[in-house]
């Protein structure tokens, strides 16, 4: 189970280039997409889920062209966009029946053995009859995984959903997505960097439409091992140090500025040797 794009273009009417001769090669379970606001991932994984045309290129999963054989996609398919919108007056149960039906889930007794069974999975039976909402933000996207999990789907997309969750909810997801993406492919597009850290086993950054990097997670923060160096300095001395050196993260820290450089030795003699982290990888991929 594999998925496959080669050479993804898109640009749009104003002239922004979303996508730039994108190729990515996608295996079975957690798949984690980084990249900042505007990278161009909801643009691929809108493609990916037959919701956008591009230019040019192909993606291919498991001999389905996904761009032309849309319909064959969508039966294989589970989506939960960024923006979920759900009717609040309907309760969960119902509006899960009723996507049920649209997936083609025509006999009621199925789909109703359907439905009670991602309840109890996502955790939201005991409010399977209070309306949507009235549901926390955590539960509003457990639905959204419920109803992309109708049809026991290959392929899952998942566009930003932990955003906003508190930590309690977002662990939770968390469970949810790692239990699912056991056997499937599970694409997690995300720019919290934590997240592809706690969950994915395969992972790629994209800045400005085009892939920066791709690999395990693992093995890329293992390259940067010995050239991660951190030192606390004087807020005013920021922009000297970012001119003289490669700084590719700088935070407050107990009234100092914590900055992070990458070097293959020593910047200075005040410098420390730290462990390099998912986030020193991001961080030196798209500065």
């Amino acid at each position: 189970m594999e998925l496959i794009i080669n050479n993804l273009s898109k640009t749009y009417t104003n002239g922004v280039q979303a996508l730039k001769d994108l190729s990515l090669e996608i295996p079975k379970g957690m798949f984690g997409l980084l990249g900042p606001n505007g990278a161009g991932k909801s643009t691929l994984m809108r493609t990916i889920a037959t919701l956008q045309e591009v230019d040019n290129g192909a993606i291919d999963f498991n001999g389905i062209n996904v761009l032309t054989q849309k319909q064959e996609v969508r039966k294989i398919l589970g989506y939960l966009p960024q923006q979920f919108g759900v009717y609040p007056k309907i309760s969960a149960q119902t509006l899960l029946d009723h996507f049920a039906a649209l997936k083609g889930i025509s006999n009621k007794k199925e789909r109703k053995e359907v439905v009670e069974s991602l309840l109890h999975k996502t955790n939201l039976y005991e409010s399977r009859s209070k309306n949507i909402g009235g549901f926390s933000g955590g539960m509003k996207q457990r639905f959204g995984i419920a109803q992309a999990l109708i049809g026991n789907p290959q392929l899952i997309i998942v566009d930003e959903p932990t955003s906003g969750l508190d930590p309690t909810e977002r662990n939770r997801f968390h469970d949810l997505l790692s239990e699912i993406g056991e056997n499937i492919i599970v694409i997690l597009s995300t720019h919290i960097v934590e997240d592809v850290s706690d969950l994915c086993s395969n992972m790629a950054i994209i800045n400005r439409g085009e892939l920066k990097l791709a690999g395990k997670p693992s093995q890329l923060i293992d390259n940067l091992n010995g050239k991660i160096w951190e030192k606390r300095i004087e807020k005013s001395s920021i922009h000297d140090y970012k001119t003289k050196h490669n700084v590719i993260s700088s935070r407050l820290f107990a009234g100092k500025t914590l900055v992070r450089v990458l070097a293959d030795e020593i910047p200075d003699s005040e410098f420390a040797s730290v462990a390099p982290n998912l986030e020193d990888v991001y961080f030196s991929t798209i500065n």
